[in-house]
């Protein structure tokens, strides 16, 4: 679906501005179910000494798409299957055959990215017994928002948004926010290129994250509208919708200990893109169809004057990516020393786990930290804040792990700016205990500059991704050892240097 881009860089309106709101900070706002956290400053482990693994602890799933556990002291696992089921998981007894929910009846899993698509419990689920539910719907494919009430297998369905014409882009991310409310994603309608013009339009609910109370009634609505909604007097819009522009915001999630909001949104072929949103900031335009993360996107809808929010990270497909799927802050004890304050995600077709951390400057820091099982569609965390992933094919259930693991390698940078060029010169050093022999160093590009030559390397740009791979000279770096290699570039008024690199797959720590 990849389409033709030119490559604009365009300046957005932050949404992000307080970011000291956003370090690793004690928490600010615990939501119930958060444990207390261990005392520990996981912003003095560099990203790139970080080592993400899994552990698969249960198999036979049938295409799961979501995980999320009860607050009710029984440790279970509560775990989506797309034709409609949720099976129930413990550590102790493995998965149960027979499924806690069974709304098979009602939903149509037509097409790869149909049926049932997320799950989410209120703060109140162990005394309720009710929790709800994003599918779509039989028989024509509706995106829809249900409350299941689990004490006598009632399916209660609340809002839905027709989506007949093509069965992708359903979105299906169910979570509750620290406000108590709900909110719940759906994409911008399928097919390519937002033809319905979905993501700029605030009289549908396709390309939307919405906001609602289902906590009480306003008739004749099933749910409650909350007041304070950025568009509730806003004539022709939805009032249920909080944040807009988005193409298919798969997986989206609050930081426990800040409220913030992370949402993993797929872009359409040339830009996966994750956002960072900080607490309560309703009413954003996060680009889509404007723009595919920062590049202009050929024949988006432009409209004059409008703002659009920056993505605070995103990567091209070329790195063999094709979805991102939208994790979680860490927030456990286990690893609090290690990832504490730091977002995880990944991606459906690289299995790539990024590691995002805010630096207390304004960016973030970045890194490649591991490789999760293939297909993996969702991540979850227990009730104590661990990790849980779940794979499409085959269907399994993983528990994630956290190791510091020192990087074998160093890349010191030296970039030398004038008018529109720029030099960089990289120095790779081999920190680890045996030879590198032969190699390919990856790293990513501003949209802003472009490689004119290079030396002591044989260098490809593809996208933004760049790789450089060795020359005959210099194909062996002992251990200790360092080999330099560079390039010249051409840029329109960023000339930030590389931000991270992976020599052979591995993550480097990153020098000056």
């Amino acid at each position: 679906m990849a389409c033709h881009m030119h490559a604009l860089r365009v300046r957005f309106r932050l949404a992000f501005v307080l970011c000291a709101l956003l370090a690793v900070l004690p928490a600010l706002v615990p939501s119930a179910t958060a444990a207390p956290e261990k005392k520990a400053d996981a912003s003095a482990v560099p990203l790139p000494s970080l080592s993400a693994t899994t552990t698969q602890v249960a198999s036979g799933l049938r295409r799961p798409t979501a995980v999320v556990a009860p607050d009710d002291g029984t440790d279970r696992l509560f775990i989506t299957e797309k034709s409609g089921t949720v099976r129930v998981y413990h550590p102790d007894t493995g998965l149960e055959r027979t499924p806690l929910i069974d709304i098979t009846a009602s939903v149509d899993e037509s097409g790869n990215e149909r049926g049932l698509l997320g799950i989410a419990l209120p703060s109140d689920f162990a005394d309720s017994q009710d929790l709800y539910l994003a599918y779509t719907a039989l028989p024509d494919g509706a995106v829809t928002l249900a409350r299941y009430r689990l004490d006598d297998s009632r399916l209660e369905p609340l809002l839905s948004q027709e989506h007949a014409e093509y069965s992708n882009h359903n979105g299906g991310q169910l979570a509750f926010g620290p406000d108590g409310n709900l909110y719940w994603s759906i994409g911008d309608g399928g097919g390519s290129g937002d033809p319905f013009k979905s993501g700029q339009r605030l009289d549908t609910l396709l390309g939307k994250i919405m906001r609602i109370d289902v906590s009480r009634a306003c008739a004749p609505l099933a749910y409650c509208v909350p007041a304070d909604n950025p568009f509730v007097d806003t004539p022709g819009a939805r009032a249920e919708i909080w944040l807009y522009g988005l193409r298919n915001p798969w997986r989206f999630s609050f930081d426990r200990a800040d409220g913030s909001m992370w949402i993993g949104d797929v872009g359409q072929g040339h830009w996966e893109e994750i956002d960072h949103l900080a607490p309560g900031a309703g009413g954003l335009n996060l680009g889509w169809s404007c723009y595919e993360g920062l590049e202009e996107f050929t024949d988006g809808d432009c409209r004059p004057g409008e703002q659009y929010t920056e993505p605070v990270f995103t990567y091209s497909p070329y790195t063999g990516g094709c979805s991102v799927i939208g994790g979680h802050v860490y927030r456990g004890r286990q690893y609090a020393d290690l990832v504490g304050g730091t977002y995880i995600a990944t991606d459906y077709c690289s299995s790539t786990v990024w590691a995002l951390r805010p630096d207390g400057r304004g960016g973030y820091e970045q890194a490649e930290i591991g490789r999760t099982p293939t297909q993996v569609t969702s991540v979850g965390t227990t009730v104590d804040g661990e990790f849980y992933m779940v794979n499409d094919l085959p269907g399994g259930l993983h528990k994630v792990s956290f190791a510091r693991e020192e990087p074998t390698c160093r890349v010191d940078r030296t970039v030398r700016a004038w008018g529109t060029g720029m030099t960089v010169d990289l120095t790779v050093t081999n920190t680890g205990s045996t030879p590198v022999n032969g190699w390919s160093l990856e790293f990513p590009l501003t949209l802003d500059q472009t490689i004119v030559s290079d030396w002591n390397t044989d260098l490809t740009q593809l996208s933004n991704v760049v790789r450089a791979s060795d020359a005959t000279h210099n194909a062996t770096i002992a251990p200790g050892a360092s080999i330099t290699l560079g390039y010249l570039a051409e840029h329109t008024g960023d000339t930030t240097a590389p931000p991270r690199f992976t020599l052979n797959g591995d993550a480097c720590a990153v020098g000056r």
